[in-house]
């Protein structure tokens, strides 16, 4: 809180059995977090960051997409703003698409996901999902608390959600009833409590995964092209 804003880049670990092309065991995560952003403001740094990655490679990686056989005339568009529906709206359009299988409550999958991107030819933020589907540190809507303020980045192309941010939650009380919620055990998340304990403020933060954004922004058919050492489902050793 004291240093404003914050920017790790890291290894991530799975303990899910996906096994998609969209998915490896280990990936790399870039997290910024940001004290006094709300949830708008987040979602602000969010397009303008993928935005400037996007023009930065068509202005200086002409070669590299060339050789990659990626067409560029994809790219030329990913400009700020981009498109935001909410959950509702996203399961609305999915129910006219003939999705009926999803219900509200539940998650969005691969081919969901998918569907939603081919409406637009820039990535889409979905945004307020169902306060059961997040983690416990989302800050919920204050005008409606079964959703969070929170946002999936979803590439186009089916290259899937390449970040998933939110609001955190500043309420000490809050926050704690939440971890009870969850069975989270206290002695571990001690220090997380106390960060609002002893004068939190409004903040926001989000990860973006960066193999699943290399893979869309070169248009490669397999995240694992993305990374030198894939470890995927049966294949932890590099």
């Amino acid at each position: 809180m004291a240093i404003g804003k914050v920017f790790s880049f890291g290894p991530t670990f799975r303990a899910e059995k996906s096994k998609t092309r969209r998915h490896l065991i280990e990936f790399w995560m870039i997290e910024p977090e940001m004290a006094f952003y709300k949830h708008d403001d987040s979602l602000k740094v969010q397009e303008e960051y993928v935005s400037y990655i996007v023009q930065s490679v068509l202005k200086n990686c002409q070669i590299e997409l060339k050789v990659l056989g990626r067409d560029p005339s994809k790219l030329e568009n990913i400009k700020a703003p981009f498109p935001r529906i909410t959950y509702d709206e996203a399961l609305k359009f999915l129910h006219e698409k003939g999705f009926t299988d999803v219900q509200w409550g539940d998650d969005f999958g691969a081919p969901h996901e998918t569907a939603i991107a081919e409406n637009y030819d820039k990535p889409v933020f979905i945004t307020h999902y169902p306060t059961t589907l997040k983690p416990f540190y989302m800050q919920p809507d204050p005008n409606r608390p079964e959703v969070v303020l929170c946002a999936d980045l979803i590439a186009p192309e089916g290259y899937g959600e390449i970040i998933g941010g939110s609001e955190r939650i500043n309420d000490y009380d809050l926050l704690k009833q939440r971890l009870e919620e969850h069975n989270l055990p206290f002695d571990t998340y001690k220090w997380y409590l106390e960060l609002r304990q002893y004068g939190s403020v409004p903040h926001s933060g989000f990860g973006l995964g960066l193999e699943r954004t290399v893979a869309w922004i070169s248009g490669v058919e397999h995240v694992r092209e993305t990374i030198a050492f894939p470890r995927l489902l049966n294949r932890l050793y590099p």
